[in-house]
């Protein structure tokens, strides 16, 4: 048995774990990788700033990037400047804050203009959070977020707040694991991913979106759209995914995997 064989295994028993969807295939036709970072790439943290380069992450990554012809694109809510600090520039392309930064294959990069209402949003946060410890106010420019994974006690005020502000301001309101997130309208991970099969190198390929938190529903759906699927990464829920992997262990095997097949 050669190594693709050991790894391939490896990646179905543990998907095992997930038995309400089965491990993707590993050969596919001409893909193109759309990745999550957090829960997906990288395991999830206390904070956000807890996240930091892997070298094995960084590898694997640019191994399968460049054997895919670089195909490979990272999608997450955080911005383009921390997917860079968290890959180590492995990825060409990335789309950042749900798709409101987006840098293509050639470097060039789109940004949405901020809604005026993200710095209320901010300011709204930051003095909630002033008397509340353990709460982290985050703020991207183009959305605010505030992270209550170290203060769960407080998760149906702080949802009641962000419920509220977005319907004041119009802005998006984006829930994720212990996170909710305040953001200017108009794009999400689905758009982001639609618009790079648009250009090359992604143009004409098969597209696989892995993700594993509510916000990445709109990749999965975008994916099938296009002819392609979607991988939930972590425990089973309803979800437009069509196959699952327990976790990040398990997405950096499946990765090699589909390298190897390539």
């Amino acid at each position: 048995m050669g190594t693709s064989d050991l790894i391939i295994d490896a990646v179905t028993t543990a998907a095992d774990a997930n038995p309400s969807l089965p491990a993707p295939p590993v050969r596919l036709p001409h893909p193109a990788l759309f990745l999550d970072m957090d829960g997906v790439l990288a395991p999830l943290a206390a904070t956000p700033d807890a996240v930091v380069p892997d070298a094995r992450r960084t590898a694997v990554i640019r191994s399968v990037a460049r054997r895919l012809n670089g195909r490979v694109a990272i999608i997450s809510g955080r911005t383009i400047a921390e997917i860079d600090r968290i890959a180590e520039s492995a990825a060409a392309s990335a789309s950042g804050v749900h798709g409101l930064e987006r840098r293509r294959a050639d470097g060039s990069v789109d940004r949405t203009d901020a809604d005026p209402a993200v710095r209320d949003a901010v300011a709204a946060f930051q003095s909630f959070a002033s008397t509340r410890p353990g709460l982290i106010v985050e703020d991207k420019a183009v959305s605010a977020s505030m992270h209550y994974r170290q203060a769960q006690s407080e998760s149906g005020a702080v949802a009641a707040l962000a419920e509220r502000l977005a319907g004041e301001t119009g802005l998006t309101l984006q829930a994720g694991h212990l996170v909710v997130e305040l953001k200017t309208p108009g794009t999400d991970k689905g758009t982001a991913l639609t618009a790079f099969m648009a250009e090359p190198p992604f143009e004409g390929a098969v597209p696989v979106m892995l993700g594993d938190d509510l916000t990445d529903e709109d990749g999965f759906r975008a994916a099938a759209a296009l002819g392609g699927f979607g991988v939930l990464v972590g425990p089973p829920r309803e979800t437009a995914a069509r196959y699952g992997l327990p976790d990040v262990d398990a997405v950096l095997a499946w990765l090699d995997a589909v390298e190897d097949a390539a």
